[in-house]
């Protein structure tokens, strides 16, 4: 077959709290790999614990990469994960090791396997203008300007209006016509065998309530409190994860610790959901999609499935 000389690259993705890592460290042992982190919040030193990042314990002994690697100070974009995931599975096949990527980002991983579209940088009076305007207005802006984005996109979808409005005004071409010449994938060089966590949800819901009791049982509050002293733009990524502006509001006094407690559980379950549905349907539909409940045993003989 024609893939066969590719080198092979392990993916396990799906939402947070569904059993990826220990997955991954379990493939790891059984097939030599190396753990390469692909998710967003996971990249930040500062975010050990409320990223959920694997504890030496975890690890179980198998080299882990690009996790708490980058400054909250920093926000480390798509293209920047891209180019370094990029290098470190090189790296990996160097060394005669299995890449394991493991991660709840889509975007992180759909930018390193199809490549990123080759938008020049917007110009800065044009990008201050657009994000100044209020999304409504936006967006009947773009009803004009690209009215294909305009149908496409939600009137209300401040983020992916704003950019393609700014996208078209700089460069006087759609951002569609960009995102068909994306380059710098590597899903046409590498043999990929990818597996799709999507557990039942009621097992899902349950673990990432538990989740966050634990996160804040075993230090998640002393991860906010030496975030809060270094006065971070409030947009960072790192001051947006789940729980830091929960917990920050209740340092401050701004709620109770029971209401602290309710709001970073309901943001845990909201995001887990949003993951489910993106990954329920966004992947190529022959990604196998694993529906069971992980535990020990199960996880074994997904690692056996993965690594043949």
């Amino acid at each position: 077959m024609p893939g066969e000389s590719r080198p092979p690259v392990a993916l396990i993705a799906g939402p947070t709290a569904s059993g990826k890592s220990a997955l991954a460290v379990r493939l790891a042992q059984i097939a030599d790999g190396i753990v390469i982190n692909a998710d967003a919040s996971q990249v930040y030193a500062d975010l050990a614990i409320l990223s959920a990042r694997p504890s030496q314990e975890e690890m179980g002994g198998v080299p882990h990469r690009l996790f708490g690697h980058i400054d909250g100070a920093e926000a480390c974009s798509a293209a920047r994960w891209a180019a370094e995931a990029r290098a470190e599975i090189d790296a990996a096949h160097a060394a005669g090791k299995l890449p394991v990527l493991v991660g709840g980002t889509g975007l992180y991983i759909r930018t390193l396997l199809d490549g990123i579209a080759p938008v020049p940088e917007i110009d800065a009076d044009i990008r201050a203008a657009v994000r100044a305007m209020p999304v409504a207005q936006a967006h009947e802006a773009l009803r004009s300007e690209d009215p294909e984005a305009a149908a496409r996109l939600a009137p209300a979808d401040t983020t992916r209006v704003a950019r393609a409005l700014e996208v078209v005004r700089s460069t006087g071409k759609p951002l569609k016509l960009w995102q068909q010449h994306k380059q710098g994938g590597i899903a046409d060089r590498i043999s990929l065998s990818p597996m799709i966590l999507l557990p039942p949800r009621d097992w899902l819901i349950e673990r990432c309530d538990r989740r966050f009791e634990l996160m804040v049982d075993q230090g998640a509050v002393a991860e906010v409190e030496a975030l809060l002293p270094r006065n971070l733009n409030p947009d960072l990524p790192v001051m947006r994860a789940i729980g830091v502006p929960e917990i920050a509001a209740w340092l401050k006094g701004d709620i109770d610790r029971d209401t602290m407690m309710a709001r970073g559980q309901l943001a845990t379950r909201q995001y887990a959901k949003r993951q489910y549905t993106w990954f329920s349907n966004q992947p190529p539909q022959d990604w196998h999609r694993e529906k069971r409940s992980i535990d020990a045993e199960i996880a074994n003989e997904l690692a056996i499935k993965l690594q043949q």
